[in-house]
């Protein structure tokens, strides 16, 4: 099942098919897309009946205007190092427990967005986005899938040096500018993805003229802390809540890693993907004073 927002309406997808869930359920779901995450086992057996392509209301998703699958959640966490040739390429130590940060939920934007640039040190990390279906605390390694909805497509902008400007560093902040947590274009439920633990993951730069630079290229087999562990992991700490996402980590090729480093410009396109998801895209502009 792939579920996604048309517009801040809750709908279901299949191949070029799209269903209004609040107009195909006749009112027993509601049109806000996060209001799913709370029923999630009572909306994914209704949704299993549901012939999208065929059905009387279905409209093409060439027409569609898509937004963050999970526009407003109250949790955003955010893994770092959990892949070892990123740890490498920044210089810092493979980590014995995973790094945990936050993105501030403002920063969640759409799959194809306009991001206005607060400096010239911003740089790029394609991540697997696991979004959370029901909540709770002390999840079980074993019991974690069961408490996801899916897997999105996710963008961890980061501006590196209001990152690291301080001691100790800013990392929520530098992480949380506007449209800085990109997510898209749909949430795939783990039925549609049996190797979710093996997907290629990739992040490319289309240049001001027009050139293709494939910055990462990747594959979720290099995990360090798996899905489920972080799951767990995470929830001893905190009550992980409905809708809540977590960007799993990044592989190499960021800008900072690179000799000479290398960030994003005005006029630059960013083209993330992950294989059996799809792709989300930004557009960099200049920030207005």
């Amino acid at each position: 099942m792939r579920i996604a927002n048309n517009a801040g309406r809750l709908v279901l997808i299949d191949g070029e098919n799209l269903l209004d869930v609040e107009r195909a359920s006749g009112g027993t779901f509601q049109t806000d897309p996060m209001a799913v995450f709370s029923r999630w086992a009572e909306f994914s057996a209704w949704a299993a009946t549901v012939d999208i392509v065929n059905h009387a209301e279905a409209f093409a998703l060439a027409g569609a205007n898509l937004d963050a699958p999970s526009p407003r959640p109250r949790q955003v966490f955010g893994i770092g190092l959990n892949y070892a040739d990123h740890a490498a390429e920044s210089g810092l130590p493979l980590p014995e427990k995973p790094v945990v940060f936050t993105k501030f939920s403002s920063s969640v934007a759409g799959p194809d967005v306009e991001v206005p640039l607060p400096g010239d040190t911003v740089d790029w990390e394609a991540e697997l986005v696991v979004v959370i279906a029901t909540g709770g605390r002390h999840i079980p390694v074993d019991e974690a899938p069961s408490h996801i909805a899916g897997y999105t497509v996710g963008q961890d902008l980061s501006e590196r040096t209001v990152q690291w400007q301080d001691q100790p560093p800013q990392f929520s902040i530098g992480k949380s500018f506007e449209n800085f947590a990109p997510t898209g274009p749909s949430i795939v439920t783990l039925d549609e993805l049996p190797h979710a633990d093996a997907l290629a993951i990739s992040a490319t730069i289309v240049t001001i003229d027009g050139e293709e630079l494939v910055m990462q290229n990747g594959n979720t087999d290099q995990l360090v802390f798996s899905v489920d562990e972080l799951i767990s992991r995470l929830s001893d700490a905190v009550e992980l809540l409905p809708g809540d996402l977590i960007f799993t980590g990044t592989p190499p090729g960021v800008g900072a890693g690179r000799d000479p480093k290398r960030f994003l410009v005005a006029g630059e396109r960013l083209v993330t993907e992950i294989e059996g998801i799809g792709k989300i895209t930004q557009h960099f502009v200049n920030r207005l004073a």
